[in-house]
């Protein structure tokens, strides 16, 4: 058995705060420790020198679209965009570099950033403008939560019975079903070819990042059967949990459904509601800035409780994409009628998830935490638009608002947290992520560094069915999934002011973490391990 001591480090492990190696044999982690110990122990072993950097376990990405990413890392992005005009222009600059005819993709608008002190420029571009710069080119540009998107008449066209379908507008951006209907006409543009090279293109970035496992999030609204089979097919070492979602009504049809697809579980984006953004999260209370409207429920109760009910007999995970707070009552209630009908246990066993989580109330918190539900949220969303005068509090006014991504409050109650960047909504960026769950611009949402780092890390593996308690850390015994990180200072830093004193304290032998505060710079991904295995290398990529 081949042995690798890594000496000279910092290395994040809960089994020795101080330790500067650590020993890999097999794919495993079999010591952390000091140099000189290390060498005395492994004297066989091969010495790799990490030349002072910070090694820590590599982060898990709960919540990810592969091929959506994909394209958007080669493609057409318009998150720059400040207004109609860029927008209109970026789409010019993508048409004329593409290929004639050929599909535009495209993601990332979010007008509610886009200045409107000059007339038009806050609004969306109109079918007849799109038009306009492309001619009949099929084209597909998503607002940044993926939830509504612009469309050329000829991608328009594509779609008999476009004009009947809920949500549909000749215009203005569709959502809803329309919405669902032109993605998947776009969907169908792509060849087998152009979809596989984006999904690997998004894994290699992943690893690049120093992530080893993702969760994609597919179903028949998003990604597709297609899309979602070619992802089992793909050869790459980044490891890809695949959840579909789709309800079910009984737990043959959960086992059923799972074969097929092989997928691993029935949950991800079974959408309950749709988007803050788009004004398609179901709320309790109208929008603020549109009073004649509380989103869309795109599952009614009973729905929701039948597949709870379902996947739970089936021993199968289920989970489904809520984000308003009606949305987050209905489900919570479903999961206490389940647990009450086929006892706790047997829910908590399953670790159903939600995803986002964006507005739960603290009684349906407590119903969560008790049926063992875990939350897999993104913090860079309260970091795009939380804050003054930000998306949030455009759609939902300053007190409803606040209340966003309570990564501290679902903790405190006993919610399991898995982060991540479902990407391409945001990018996939672990740090960052740590960084936004840290600095809430609600300091009471926030939770400390070492928190906000176990959730990204040590959470994601127990939000995809792994809970050893070794998974995710690097203590003797863990697979070797790590990363290596070149970082400025290391730091011990609390949540709030007398956690941070009791912490800093050497006697409370805390492992330091990088500094994640808004001015520090953030860490770079040298070395990516899973099992032990390289994935990724900053010099070998150049």
């Amino acid at each position: 058995m081949a042995t690798d001591l890594y000496v000279g480090g910092a290395v994040y492990s809960p089994a020795a705060p101080d330790a500067t190696a650590l020993a890999v044999t097999d794919g495993i982690v079999v010591w952390v420790g000091s140099d000189d110990v290390g060498r005395a122990l492994h004297p066989g072993a091969r010495i790799i020198g990490l030349d002072g950097r910070f090694v820590a376990p590599a982060f898990v990405d709960s919540h990810v679209h592969l091929t959506s990413t994909g394209l958007a890392l080669t493609g057409l992005t318009l998150t720059s965009a400040a207004g109609r005009s860029d927008c209109l222009a970026l789409l010019a600059a993508a048409h004329t570099a593409s290929a004639p005819g050929d599909l535009i993709w495209g993601t990332g608008w979010d007008d509610s950033a886009w200045d409107d002190s000059v007339a038009g420029e806050g609004r969306c571009p109109t079918t007849a403008e799109i038009d306009a710069v492309v001619g009949d080119r099929p084209v597909y540009l998503a607002r940044v939560d993926e939830h509504s998107a612009l469309a050329s008449s000829a991608l328009r066209a594509r779609i008999p019975g476009l004009a009947d379908a809920g949500g549909f507008h000749p215009a203005e951006p569709l959502v809803a079903e329309a919405h669902h209907l032109v993605r998947g006409a776009a969907r169908g543009l792509l060849n087998a070819d152009q979809r596989r090279r984006a999904q690997l293109r998004a894994l290699d970035h992943a690893a690049s990042v120093g992530v080893v496992a993702v969760h994609e999030n597919g179903g028949p609204d998003i990604s597709g059967t297609a899309d979602f089979l070619a992802i089992a097919d793909l050869d790459h070492p980044v490891a890809v949990r695949r959840y579909w979602g789709q309800a079910v009504a009984a737990a043959d049809e959960a086992r059923a459904l799972l074969g097929t697809l092989n997928a691993d579980a029935l949950g991800g984006d079974l959408f309950v509601d749709g988007a803050l953004g788009s004004h398609t999260a179901w709320l309790s209370r109208p929008y603020t800035d549109a009073p004649d409207t509380t989103g869309i429920a795109y599952l009614d109760h009973d729905t929701i409780g039948r597949h709870i009910a379902a996947c739970t007999v089936a021993g199968i995970q289920a989970g489904f994409h809520v984000i308003g707070d009606a949305a987050a009552a209905s489900v919570a209630g479903a999961f206490a009628e389940v647990a009450a009908e086929l006892g706790t246990p047997a829910t908590a066993r399953c670790a159903h998830r939600l995803e986002h989580a964006e507005m739960v109330s603290a009684p349906d918190m407590e119903i969560l935490a008790r049926c063992g539900v875990v939350a897999s949220m993104q913090p860079q969303f309260d970091a795009a638009w939380g804050g003054p005068g930000r998306l949030y509090e455009q759609r939902l006014g300053v007190d409803r608002a606040a209340g966003l991504n309570d990564f501290g409050g679902l903790a405190k109650a006993g919610v399991a947290l898995a982060f991540s960047s479902d990407t391409p909504v945001t990018g996939i960026d672990p740090w960052a992520t740590v960084r936004a769950a840290v600095h809430h611009h609600q300091p009471r949402n926030a939770i400390s560094a070492r928190a906000a780092f176990a959730a990204a890390t040590r959470g994601g593996w127990r939000a995809g069915g792994v809970n050893d308690g070794l998974t995710g850390t690097l203590a003797p015994g863990a697979p070797a999934h790590f990363a290596v990180w070149e970082a400025d200072e290391l730091v011990v830093v609390g949540s709030h002011a007398g956690v941070q004193r009791w912490s800093t304290d050497p006697r409370a032998r805390v492992p330091a973490l990088p500094d994640v505060s808004p001015e520090a710079a953030l860490p770079r991904c040298v070395q990516t391990f899973r099992d032990g295995a390289p994935v990724y290398s900053a010099e070998a990529a150049g």
